[in-house]
């Protein structure tokens, strides 16, 4: 046998080449698309027309269903998108990755694209290196366009020659004549191979390369692709394991979706293979199946079979077609069916994975991000958005807390418990701020556009400075404790001058969760109003300090009721203070607001 371990190893080198350039490709193009990207996926999803569309276009432009289904499953997961929303993208999804099998399938045969490798390689490495970050991106899609095809071509280099090694040729045959048995074997296969790829395309690249060898056949090739279908779940199945209950239930969506339309075709499934080639005949002018029949009998030196027996360059074309329009006519007939039964399908995804119990805010836990084994890294910005915005309202409830606080007394049944809830609060806080500070700079590592990277470069400052008004709220929390302790009370002028402070202070806070709430498009109002609030915060500040000393000389009340209360009103500026810190975060962190705020 003339098929060596050094050509086996090469072939496996070849398939990584594939793959590699499969990624690189993906990746350049999405960060070419960078926040349009996003904001297409949030916005274009108000029904199921415009869902599928969604799904259609964005999987055809990052060439990948995989990477479409993972952005979807972390839409869900920070709360952009519903379920319902979800379903019908991913439904779109399944027919925009054929669009890779089509570009794979006319530039395989019809143009050897590897030999033009190179010449685009001089254009798209120098592209690279080039200062705007749109041209690095588009020469990162042009060198992974190269490496897929120059990986597609070694592979077709190092799949072992069946006519010179019959021994190869004998062993496959003992699984390719078992009538159904060979089509569940196959279909098997490619579940297996598309789940250790993570890649339909991958799958059917190699899938083209054994049928154009004459490996198998075009029905079995067929059934490699049908499982691959269902193999390719296993991506947004990854991505959702350390998500929320909707991203398992959007994974799972996806899942069910799958599977339920490859068992279908499974059941019918060689009068489907003879629809399929019944198309491709119609179209390419070719049977597909009549190339296997021709083999069969022994027919060379045909238009279909050359003197040796292998198929030729036309023949090679119509399975290349007929491939290319298997998965096509499964993914659009699977659409046209699944589409009308969106709401039910949801129901039935909820019903599966039901909610277990209710979330307690009062414990630890992170909502949007999740640990999960993949990532899209400018999704994940949205995920950390909206985790800052939770963040920020669990803050917003200990400044409630501390305000309670300051009109209880120690014998008061709530006084303890507030305190214990302003600690514990405090200690989310702290771990909240630890979290996501460790997710976003793990973002930042990934593959981010220049905006996104200033994004979370802002993200990083607002986390840090939300958790100082934890702490801010903590300070105020053992001052009261510590004057209850030594029992100073405080008159009711007192009283109401704190809690007029502490009114500004809430108000502040209020514009703060707003801002939070819109990070990248941010009203110019609610700017001005933070920087209006603190003026507001630093003014009462400066006249109750003078007023204090007035008081106390005055014996209204005595120099320790005093200290306690410019205690309790330096905190509260210190907290205005922290508040325009995260407004200004905002501000002059976020590229997108220099043509909306001055």
């Amino acid at each position: 046998m003339n098929y060596s371990v050094i050509d086996f190893i090469s072939l496996l080198g070849s398939v990584c080449l594939f793959l590699y350039g499969m990624k690189v490709m993906s990746e350049g193009l999405q960060k070419v698309a960078g926040d349009r990207l996003r904001n297409i996926l949030g916005i274009m999803t108000r029904n199921r027309v415009t869902g599928v569309l969604t799904g259609v276009l964005i999987t055809a432009l990052i060439q990948s269903s995989s990477a479409s289904t993972v952005m979807v499953v972390s839409f869900v997961n920070a709360g952009l998108m519903s379920l319902a929303q979800a379903m019908a993208v991913i439904f779109g999804a399944n027919v925009g990755t054929t669009a890779t099998t089509w570009i794979i399938s006319a530039f395989s045969f019809e143009v050897n694209i590897s030999d033009y490798s190179i010449l685009l390689l001089a254009v798209g490495v120098p592209m690279m290196f080039m200062k705007k970050s749109a041209y690095k991106s588009m020469g990162e899609f042009l060198v992974g366009f190269c490496f897929l095809f120059m990986g597609l071509d070694l592979i077709s280099h190092y799949v072992p020659d069946l006519q010179e090694n019959p021994e190869m040729l004998r062993f496959v045959t003992d699984y390719t004549s078992l009538g159904v048995g060979s089509v569940l074997i196959f279909f098997t296969l490619g579940i297996v191979f598309t789940m250790i790829a993570q890649s339909s395309a991958a799958t059917f690249a190699i899938t083209l390369i054994m049928c154009s060898q004459g490996w198998i056949s075009f029905t079995l090739g067929c059934a490699i692709i049908l499982g691959g279908n269902i193999g390719t779940t296993i991506t947004p199945v990854l991505a959702s394991l350390s998500g929320n209950l909707a991203a398992r239930r959007t994974a799972m969506g996806h899942v069910l979706f799958n599977v339920l339309g490859s068992l279908v075709v499974l059941c019918c499934f060689h009068p489907f293979v003879d629809l399929v080639a019944d198309i491709t005949k119609a179209c390419d002018g070719i049977n597909p199946l009549s190339i296997t029949e021709s083999q069969e009998a022994g027919m060379r030196g045909t238009t279909l079979l050359d003197e040796r027996g292998g198929m030729t360059a036309r023949a090679q074309s119509c399975v290349a077609f007929g491939l290319a329009m298997f998965p096509t006519v499964f993914n659009a007939i699977n659409l046209l069916v699944m589409i009308w039964f969106t709401k039910l399908y949801v129901r039935i995804v909820c019903w599966i994975m039901p909610m277990r119990h209710k979330e307690d805010e009062e414990e630890f836990v992170l909502k949007y991000i999740g640990r999960g084994l993949l990532s899209a890294s400018e999704l994940n910005i949205t995920q950390a958005q909206k985790e800052i915005e939770l963040y920020g309202r669990r803050v917003e409830r200990m400044i409630g807390m501390a305000r309670k606080m300051i009109h209880l007394e120690m014998k008061d049944e709530e006084y303890q418990p507030t305190f214990d809830r302003i600690e514990k609060y405090e200690e989310i806080s702290d771990r909240m701020e630890m979290e996501i500070g460790t997710f976003l700079n793990s973002v930042a590592e990934g593959r981010l556009s220049p905006e996104g990277k200033m994004r979370v470069a802002g993200m990083l400052r607002i986390v840090s400075e939300i958790e100082s008004i934890a702490d801010g709220c903590y300070n105020v929390a053992k001052t009261l404790n510590r004057k209850n302790q030594i029992h100073v009370d405080f008159n009711e002028g007192v009283l109401r001058e704190i809690d007029r402070m502490y009114d500004l202070v809430s108000e502040a806070m209020a514009n703060v969760l707003g801002l939070l709430g819109e990070l990248e498009t941010p009203e110019n109002s609610r700017i001005v109003a933070a920087y209006n609030k603190e003026r507001e915060i630093n003014n009462l500040r400066n006249k109750l300090r003078d007023g204090n000393i007035f008081s106390i000389n005055n014996k209204e009340y005595d120099y320790q009721e005093g200290i306690f209360f410019m205690d309790l009103i330096g905190e509260a500026e210190k907290l205005g203070d922290y508040m325009l810190n995260v407004v200004e975060g905002v501000k002059h962190q976020f590229k997108t607001l220099p043509s909306t705020v001055k």
